[in-house]
C-alpha cells in the first residue's frame, strides 16, 4: 500500500463529503486526528494534479487523430489549471510548493505508472476514473482547513473539460463490444488501486472495526458517484 501522507501529532479534524451534483446529498462523517496537515494535504493534491498534466500531454504525442489531440489537450488544460490554483494556495501561505510536492513525488509517479493502460483508451479512462475519485476524495478532505481548505475546494470543482474524452470513450464503448469488456475490466483495477491510495491516507496502521463503520458513508458515496460516471461511459462498474 502507497502511504502518501507524512504523519506528525495534529489537532482533531473532520473529514466531510460534500455534494457536488453526481455526489447526491452532502455525507458528513467526523474522525479524529485523521486529515493530514494542510501543508501535506495542499502538496499531494498540488502534485496529483501536475500528474494527470503530464499523463495526458504524453498521450496527446501518440495520437495522431486530431480531434482527440483536441480533448486531450482540453483535459491537461484543466488539470494545469487546477495544479496552478493550488500553488497559488500554496505560495499564499507562504510555503514553497516544490518543497511541499517533493515528498509525494516518488509514490505519486509510482502510481501514475502502475494504472498506466497498454492502450489510448485505457490511459483515457485512467484519467478520468482516477480523477473523478480521487477529485471526490480529496474534496471531503479540504473542509479540514477553514479558508485555504475552502479555496482549494473552489479549485477542485472547476471544470475538468473530461467531457470529449468521456464522449471518446463511449463512442468506443457502443462501436467495440470487445473493448467495453476490457474497458470495463480495466476500470476495476483503477479503483482497486485508487481506493487503496484514499485509504492509506486514513491511517498508515489501519482502521478498526468501530472506523471502518465510520469511513463506510465516504467510501459509498465515492463509488457511487464512480458508478454514475462508469454508465455516463456506457461501461459496467
Amino acid at each position: 500500500m502507497v502511504n502518501w501522507f507524512w504523519r506528525r501529532a495534529r489537532p482533531t479534524r473532520v473529514l466531510r463529503l460534500r455534494s457536488r451534483g453526481e455526489l447526491g446529498d452532502a455525507t458528513r462523517v467526523d474522525f479524529a486526528e485523521l486529515a493530514p496537515d494542510a501543508e501535506v494535504f495542499l502538496g499531494q493534491a498540488a502534485y496529483l494534479q501536475l500528474g494527470y498534466f503530464e499523463t495526458l500531454t504524453r498521450l496527446i504525442q501518440r495520437t495522431p487523430d486530431l480531434a482527440e489531440k483536441e480533448a486531450l489537450s482540453l483535459a491537461a488544460g484543466a488539470a494545469l489549471r487546477k495544479h496552478r490554483g493550488l500553488v497559488e494556495i500554496i505560495r499564499d501561505r507562504g510555503d514553497d510548493p516544490a518543497e511541499l510536492m517533493r515528498p509525494f513525488q516518488a509514490p505519486l509517479d509510482a502510481f501514475r505508472r502502475r494504472t498506466l493502460g497498454a492502450r489510448p483508451r485505457e490511459t483515457m479512462l485512467t484519467v478520468h476514473i482516477t480523477a473523478g475519485l480521487l477529485d471526490d476524495f480529496y474534496l471531503a478532505l479540504a473542509s479540514s482547513y477553514g479558508e485555504p481548505g475552502r479555496r482549494a475546494a473552489r479549485v477542485l470543482r472547476e471544470d475538468h473539460d473530461r467531457q470529449q474524452l468521456a464522449d471518446l470513450l463511449r463512442a468506443t464503448a457502443d462501436s467495440d463490444e470487445e473493448m467495453r469488456g476490457l474497458l470495463s475490466m480495466w476500470a476495476r483495477r483503477l479503483v482497486g488501486d485508487t481506493l487503496l491510495v484514499a485509504r492509506s491516507a486514513l491511517r498508515e496502521d489501519g482502521l478498526d472495526r468501530s472506523e471502518e463503520e465510520k469511513v463506510e458513508p465516504v467510501f459509498t458515496a465515492l463509488l457511487s458517484a464512480h458508478s454514475q460516471r462508469m454508465d455516463a461511459l456506457g461501461l459496467t462498474a
